[in-house]
């Protein structure tokens, strides 16, 4: 690479500039850099053995507990690491970060839960405001993949896993917005994104995965999941504040399910 090429690349913002304002609570990924020990390979979560072998130990911390709960809470942690980024290069950068389930390693906290990614490189700049095209990467090419394993290993149904990248994907799509440099643009195409019912000529699985409304003889703003993550069925939860089930009979729906 040339000097001015250098000096191009590097007057470019990176992804980690980006993060202030309300993405200032999260670290971002490494990217670049060399591969850190004991990084995981996401690909090999193809592999359903080796996806459940590496939940494993955070699976061991709910001894008996119900599998379809710890995998949908295990997804949720890596959602959020994986959301976060793609959205602030999308949203900030306009970009298209290499988030491939191929792509991606994946670092662990203590939990066996992932706390970081690490990505090969910035990613590439976006031509499109077409959900399904800015977003494949994501959704078809991470997302897609691994929810259908989730589901095999741990015999919740695909829906669950889907509405927990899709309360993320809109949780984190409002809270970009009030970034002071988000792209109007990008933003509109992730919020259609969440408004769509179909998504490449298929039904959208993120299609409005949270609802507003306000309750009767309230003033109060209530938004709630379409679906439940199922962590009630572990004791050491209740259900989630926006959960649709807030209110129910807990113990009775643990004994029907």
């Amino acid at each position: 690479m040339s000097f001015a090429l250098r000096q191009t690349a590097a007057a470019l913002p990176s992804l980690a500039d980006c993060y202030k304002g309300p993405l200032a609570p999260f670290t971002p990924p490494l990217i670049g850099t060399e591969i850190p020990a004991g990084a995981i390979k996401a690909a090999r979560w193809r592999n359903p053995a080796l996806l459940e072998q590496d939940i494993s130990l955070y699976a061991s911390r709910y001894p008996g507990g119900d599998k379809r709960a710890i995998t949908s809470l295990w997804s949720k942690w890596h959602f959020v690491a994986l959301t976060v980024p793609t959205l602030a290069a999308q949203l900030i950068l306009n970009r298209d970060l290499p988030v491939g389930l191929d792509n991606v390693h994946v670092i662990v906290n203590e939990q066996g839960c992932t706390k970081q990614l690490w990505l090969p490189d910035e990613g590439v700049p976006l031509d499109t405001q077409a959900p399904g095209k800015r977003f494949a990467k994501l959704i078809d090419q991470h997302w897609a993949p691994l929810i259908e394993r989730l589901a095999a290993i741990s015999g919740a149904a695909p829906r669950v896993f889907w509405s927990n990248a899709g309360g993320y994907l809109n949780f984190y799509v409002n809270a970009l917005a009030e970034h002071p440099e988000v792209n109007q643009e990008a933003l509109s195409a992730a919020r259609a994104l969440l408004e769509s019912r179909h998504l490449n000529g298929q039904r959208n699985p993120l299609f409005q995965p949270v609802r507003t409304f306000t309750p009767k003889g309230s003033d109060e703003v209530k938004q709630v999941r379409k679906l439940c993550c199922l962590r009630y069925l572990l004791d050491e939860f209740s259900v989630c504040s926006n959960c649709p089930l807030e209110g129910c009979d807990r113990v009775a729906r643990k004994r029907s399910t």
